[in-house]
This record gives C-alpha cells, sequence and structure tokens, in this order.
C-alpha cells in the first residue's frame, strides 16, 4: 500500500512513518522536510505535492498549525492559523487529493480531545478540531469510488511532555495506542467516524 503522511517530520507523523514503512511504501511529508515538502496552507502547493506523489492508497495527515496562547491574545489574525492550518489545510488535502487517491482508499485526518474537552490556551485548537469532525462526517456521505474518510482525535500524547502542564490530570495517550488509532481507520472499514485511541 502506498501511503502518504503529511506532518511527517513532526512527532506523531514520524512515528506512524516509522510503524508503516515496514510493510508499506512511505510518502514522508513536512513542510520543511521528508520526501516531499508542503505548505498545507497554500492551495497550490497542495496541488503541487499531489503531482509528485501521484496516485495513492491512503493519506494520513498530522498537520494543524493553530494558535496556542492566552484567550487575551487571541485576535482575528491569531485565529485565522487553525482555521488557515489545521481546518482548512487539511481540508484541502481531501479536496484535492480526492482526485489522485486509489478507489477505495482513505483519508485519515487528524482532530483532537479539546472538541469536547476543552482547556485553557487552546480555543483556537478545539474549534478547528470540532470542525474536522464535522467535516469527516459531511464527506464520509458524498466521497466517491468507496473512499474512506475517518478522524483521529487523541488527547495529550506520550511523547509530547511539553505540553502534559496545559492537560491536568490527563492520562497521555501512548504513541502504540495512536498508531492503534490509525492503523484501524486506515485497514478496517469504517468512515465518516471520529476515532479515540485508548
Amino acid at each position: 500500500m502506498k501511503i502518504v503522511v503529511v506532518g511527517a517530520t513532526g512527532t506523531m507523523g514520524k512515528y506512524l512513518a516509522d510503524a508503516f514503512e515496514k510493510d508499506h511504501e512511505i510518502i514522508r511529508v513536512g513542510s520543511s522536510g521528508g520526501d516531499i515538502q508542503v505548505d498545507i496552507t497554500s492551495l497550490e502547493s497542495i496541488e503541487n505535492l499531489f503531482k509528485q506523489v501521484g496516485s495513492f492508497d491512503a493519506l494520513i495527515s498530522t498537520a494543524g498549525p493553530s494558535y496556542v496562547g492566552p484567550w487575551r491574545n487571541l485576535t482575528d489574525r491569531e485565529f485565522r492559523k487553525g482555521l488557515e492550518g489545521k481546518l482548512m489545510g487539511q481540508i484541502n488535502l481531501v479536496l484535492v487529493g480526492q482526485h489522485y487517491i486509489n478507489p477505495e482508499g482513505s483519508f485519515t485526518l487528524i482532530a483532537g480531545a479539546l472538541t469536547t474537552d476543552p482547556q485553557r490556551n487552546f480555543a483556537n485548537a478545539a474549534t478547528a478540531n470540532g470542525a474536522i469532525e464535522a467535516f469527516v462526517r459531511a464527506a464520509a456521505i458524498e466521497l466517491e469510488s468507496g473512499i474512506r474518510i475517518n478522524a483521529i482525535s487523541p488527547t495529550v500524547i506520550e511523547d509530547s511532555p511539553q505540553y502534559f502542564p496545559y492537560f491536568p490530570g490527563e492520562v497521555p495517550v501512548t504513541m502504540r495506542e495512536l498508531e492503534y488509532g490509525f492503523r484501524k481507520s486506515i485497514f478496517g472499514a469504517r468512515t465518516g467516524q471520529v476515532i479515540t485511541p485508548r
């Protein structure tokens, strides 16, 4: 299977690319590293990405730039970081990618537990997460040729200890739990689902 991993130079993406490359062809995509570089806030850059990738079987996105910081510092400009990055960036990966993905392929986007369990400093990410979940449910009933789409919604992950103080009382999701959440989406039959790895 040919799997495109967008965000492959980040904590989640690197782990997943390493885990899946044992049995599959992995195309590592990052903003400044990997096999191919992409700026997911740019539609032109996304289109160039798929022209280079060609046909593929699955796309994983762990990319999602958003604003993290105090509520009092939120402005229209700051809020658009998550809307243009985590939200529209991932949506455009699907809107453009659907023309390159093989029949019965799958898209797996990244959302997060902040949708239903908000924390201080993450209003921007929580909003983008909620919209990603809605997009996945809506896209699932209209994508053609048996193409599936799901979202993974983890809480803070074990390999990102810098975020632990922002999630008091949360038990971090292990990297293995995260991996198997993605496996459920990529290799299973479900579509239009929000998968919570645990």
